[in-house]
């Protein structure tokens, strides 16, 4: 639901009255993930999307119904062998989806729901938590946690209840994440199980570019294309001017390192270095490589490469941290023209955010979608 934000909440703004089905679960190879959401107003018009087109029409009249009915349900689609063009995902997977009214009159739903979308919209940390399963009387009931822990709304069924899914929420936000929780209606494992789908909404995560080359360039594009807010830092600027890095969102002209202390980087951040220039490669690559960023990346031939290494051995890199270096940069395309570099450096940072091998898929027996963030136990569906 908070993928669609923006024009829900403008909706709301609005005064209309909508359903939004959201994807809860996927099993095998489904084609969007937990929180892709598709929305039907009172007038029919729609937005967004749960399917990629395999049951659209369905959902839509799904949400038709609650708005009549004003109850949520959560609903299964699945493969049907028997009639190929029946209702069903002809790829073979499983999404469960919930159904939510979102009506003038529901008006605590309502508040709770509008709250978190406007903080969304806005571009702030959020996250809604939902009832999907469990009594009938706590079906689609909501609340949603900030960034620095506060929260509306709640279930009304059992005061440790909130305190438990609100715990949870927060650090499912903190994380980025957006997947289900199984937990007892008393808010521990006592008493008839519940399951909570968790929405998180964060601000973009972060690519930092070091280097004001021409594949620079590609790369911010790249990244911009992949939902990333872009930063490009050069220390010469003769190089680093908006003339030649129109989408990005920030340049900076400073020395790598310097710039790479003074900001602020978390887990889903990505570093690229291409400046392959040990002046500026060392002093940054030994900082980068003690972040807890989620991927760092150095251009460069093999020969720069292993000189590199040598000089960032020298200065006090551990094998364990260079470990983490991705050099040369980028997946074996055989690339050659900036753009395609910078593909092959998209493709790498998708695989190691997703869990993907890089290999081509035909006549692979691996899984087409991977889940590295989905751990077992109450956490199930979830994805970073």
């Amino acid at each position: 639901m908070l993928d669609i934000a923006e024009e829900l909440h403008r909706w709301v703004e609005q005064g209309r009255d909508f359903a939004v089905a959201t994807v809860v679960a996927v099993g095998g190879s489904a084609p969007r993930q937990p929180g892709a959401a598709l929305a039907v107003d009172a007038e029919g018009t729609a937005i967004g999307s749960v399917s990629g087109g395999c049951v659209e029409g369905a959902v839509y009249e799904l949400c038709r119904q609650a708005l009549e009915d004003g109850e949520s349900v959560l609903e299964r689609f699945g493969y049907s062998d028997d009639d190929a063009f029946a209702v069903g995902l002809t790829c073979g997977g499983v999404i469960d989806i919930l159904v939510t009214p979102v009506r003038v009159r529901d008006t605590a739903r309502r508040a709770v729901l509008a709250g978190a979308l406007a903080a969304a919209a806005a571009g702030e940390a959020t996250a809604v938590a939902r009832i999907v399963s469990g009594p009938a009387e706590l079906m689609g009931r909501a609340l949603f946690v900030r960034s620095d822990g506060s929260y509306q709304g709640g279930f009304g069924a059992h005061p440790e209840l909130d305190r438990t899914v609100v715990g949870e929420t927060a650090a499912q936000l903190d994380a980025g994440r957006t997947g289900t929780l199984e937990i007892g209606e008393q808010g521990s494992r006592c008493g008839a199980p519940l399951t909570v789908l968790v929405e998180s909404s964060v601000p973009p995560p972060r690519m930092i570019v070091f280097g004001a080359i021409d594949f620079a360039s590609a790369l911010v594009r790249m990244g911009k294309f992949l939902g990333y807010r872009v930063t490009v830092c050069d220390a010469r600027p003769v190089f680093a001017t908006r003339t030649r890095f129109p989408d990005a969102d920030e340049i900076v002209v400073d020395w790598p390192h310097r710039y790479l202390e003074s900001t602020e980087v978390d887990a889903r951040t990505v570093l690229c270095v291409l400046t392959h220039d040990a002046k500026f490669d060392v002093p940054l690559l030994r900082l980068a490589l003690r972040l807890p960023v989620a991927y760092v990346g150095a251009m460069g031939s093999r020969r720069t490469h292993l000189d590199r290494n040598a000089r960032l051995r020298e200065v006090g890199v551990t094998e364990l941290e260079l470990a983490r270096l991705r050099s040369p940069i980028g997946l074996d395309l055989g690339a050659r023209t900036p753009e395609e570099t910078a593909l092959s450096i998209a493709s790498e940072i998708v695989a190691n955010r997703r869990g993907g091998t890089g290999r081509s898929l035909t006549g692979a027996h691996t899984p087409i979608h991977h889940d590295p963030a989905a751990t077992p136990g109450r956490r199930i569906g979830s994805v970073a």
